[in-house]
């Protein structure tokens, strides 16, 4: 991980904009915007079954340098449009999928793909929540109580992954189904 840099979130509106460098993408002074720091994510997961999943966040600057390219990507987020295979699940930024079955189809193929030795990743735009919920999730259906989900991907990925309470009770109630 590497290139820190601070965005701010409106969650109201549903947009994010770089604090240095970019107009604001909310003007509306009665929103709340939260500023996150964030980092950038290329970050190799082992799941508790040996499969590897690289958990990645989008630079702006360079969303797709990579030392190997990928052989199938799943993303969270529509920014990406990486020249690789890949795949979109809708996800709202800070929520969880409105699609479960969508999502855990999606992720039980990522893993499927990992378990046979393809370089995949999975990433939304910072890499910490719908990603750190992701990641969870694959912990999860390789064998992590689902009750220890979320600690596992903080201690095994980053310490800010899975945002929110809603994205973890999505961890412990959906995962399996």
């Amino acid at each position: 991980m590497a290139g820190t840099r601070v965005v701010v979130v409106c969650p109201v509106c549903e947009v994010h904009w770089d604090r240095d460098g970019q107009a604001p993408g909310c003007a509306d002074a009665s929103h709340f915007h939260r500023d996150l720091e964030v980092h950038r994510h290329r970050t190799a997961v082992v799941l508790p079954d040996g499969a590897t999943v690289t958990a990645v966040s989008f630079d702006p600057g360079d969303p797709y340098g990579r030392e190997q390219r990928p052989d199938y990507g799943l993303y969270l987020d529509s920014r990406w449009q990486p020249p690789w295979p890949h795949d979109h699940v809708g996800w709202p930024d800070f929520g969880i999928p409105e699609e479960k079955t969508a999502i855990m189809t999606a992720l039980r193929s990522l893993l499927a793909r990992a378990r046979t030795g393809q370089r995949v990743e999975v990433g939304c735009l910072g890499g910490h929540g719908r990603t750190g919920t992701a990641v969870a999730c694959l912990a999860v259906l390789t064998g992590c109580p689902a009750g220890e989900a979320v600690a596992w991907v903080r201690e095994h990925y980053c310490t800010s992954a899975v945002e929110t309470p809603e994205q973890e009770a999505f961890v412990t109630q959906s995962a399996l189904t």
